[in-house]
């Protein structure tokens, strides 16, 4: 049902620069840009993420209880974009662990303090 997730930013240049090494470890690549916009996606039938300057031209804030979550096939490729996202700069907001039966996650804030996950389920 998701076709993409946009996040806002303050500093495109620098959140394109996170999301094209941290997105890289799973095959996304980027597939739209403008000015002030950039989105990556795995292939054009899923799912996509981006990056914005907010249209109204206000500053990017986070969303409190927003989350985006990123499906990966291992808890090995978890580890690793959890991994990658902390050398890249971002926050930890839960190491890779086991949360519950047969769903493994870890939590982190990129560059502009948005939350992700990254999981695998199984």
């Amino acid at each position: 049902m998701i076709g993409y997730v946009t996040l806002g930013s303050n500093d495109i240049p620098r959140a394109a620069a996170f999301y094209d090494a941290l997105l890289a470890e799973i095959g996304a690549k980027r597939f739209m840009e403008m000015d002030g916009f950039v989105a990556w996606s795995c292939s054009r039938n899923t799912p996509g993420l981006s990056v914005i300057r907010p249209y109204n031209k206000e500053p990017a804030t986070v969303g409190n209880g927003v989350m985006v979550a990123l499906v990966v096939d291992s808890r090995e490729k978890v580890d690793r974009l959890h991994a990658k996202a902390m050398a890249l700069g971002a926050k930890d907001e839960g190491a890779p662990g086991q949360r519950m039966e047969g769903f493994y996650a870890g939590y982190f804030r990129d560059l502009d303090g948005n939350k992700l996950n990254v999981f695998f389920t199984g």
